[in-house]
């Protein structure tokens, strides 16, 4: 089961790596700690991992399912050396990712299909989520695409001011208006003005208050059949932004948004500045919602497509 051939530019590999290094320095010292003097993988180095992975905010029912597929390993292989505990962690992981539909993306691109392809973007203040679609709508133009942004979180200035920033330094059209008027209003007009541009994308920022879930879910609920009124299927994909630095406060966050509306896919942020990557792992499992963005760093280009084998790669070099 070979996934690890070189997938990424050796540039973007190098970003990657350097985003994921605090946590990979962090889950190596445990490691080394816990096999040091030990030849074999047995029940007390898998219980000694089962304790990092925990650390590693992996959470703890995707730690048991990884323990659970390496044990199958020891006791099919009898003998496993602990110097091949790190390839072995590599495959079980990627092979776990690999069940939750997440499609290993090299490039920005989106699904062929009818124009414009909407994404809705999700994700309470904080969490990087105006800056995602800035370097998203970025990344998009330059593979090409017409770009469309809607500024949809209408309860901060703020919002409308930084989405209007990131048009400018993206030269993409922004539909706005003004603070506090109807966000199902803004997705309406946004598409709109996409259909009439003949864009290929809209992103949508919505708002980021962490309100009630029936406050949630109503307004999530009229943003989208507001935008079905100019395209039927719209929106063909909602993003949860979560920071990942906040560790097990982003599975409670996950949690939220997955009841107040169906999330298709993440994108988790901030992983340069932590020492908690493994959420990436566990916020995917645990939700079975695919990752289809990391932020590693404050650049542009430091937002990446996820692929789970370059990741899974970086992460358990």
């Amino acid at each position: 089961m070979n996934f690890f051939k070189k997938i990424f530019s050796s540039e973007k590999k190098e970003t990657l790596d350097k985003g994921l290094e605090k946590s990979k320095t962090s889950f190596f010292t445990k490691l080394t700690k816990a096999v040091a003097g030990k030849s074999k993988v047995d029940e007390e180095v898998l219980d000694n991992l089962e304790e990092i992975l925990v650390s590693s905010d992996v959470g703890v029912n995707t730690t048991l399912k990884i323990i659970k597929r390496i044990e199958e390993r020891v006791a099919e292989d009898k003998y496993v050396g602990t110097d091949e505990l790190n390839k072995i962690l590599r495959e079980e992981i990627a092979g776990l990712l690999s069940e939750n539909n997440t499609e290993d993306q090299t490039e920005f691109v989106i699904p062929k299909g009818p124009k414009p392809y909407v994404i809705m973007v999700v994700g309470v203040n904080g969490v990087g989520k105006t800056t995602t679609i800035g370097k998203l709508a970025m990344q998009l133009k330059k593979s090409g695409y017409k770009v469309v942004l809607g500024a949809a979180d209408t309860f901060r200035a703020a919002a409308i001011d930084q989405l209007q920033i990131w048009a400018d330094r993206c030269d993409v059209p922004i539909v706005k208006q003004s603070m506090g008027s109807d966000p199902a209003s803004v997705a309406f007009d946004t598409l709109q003005s996409a259909v009439t541009q003949g864009a290929d994308v809209v992103i949508i920022d919505t708002a980021g208050r962490l309100h009630n879930k029936v406050n949630l879910m109503n307004e999530l609920t009229k943003v989208k059949r507001v935008m079905q009124k100019v395209t039927v299927d719209a929106p063909h994909e909602v993003l949860l932004v979560l920071d990942g630095s906040t560790g097990q406060n982003a599975f409670e966050q996950a949690k939220h948004f997955t009841v107040a509306t169906e999330v298709t896919a993440l994108a988790v942020t901030k992983l340069d500045g932590t020492a908690k990557g493994g959420v990436v792992i566990g916020i995917s499992d645990q939700f079975q919602i695919p990752v289809r963005y990391i932020g590693v760093g404050e650049g542009i280009h430091d937002l990446q497509v996820f692929n789970k084998v370059e990741f899974v790669d970086s992460f358990f070099k």
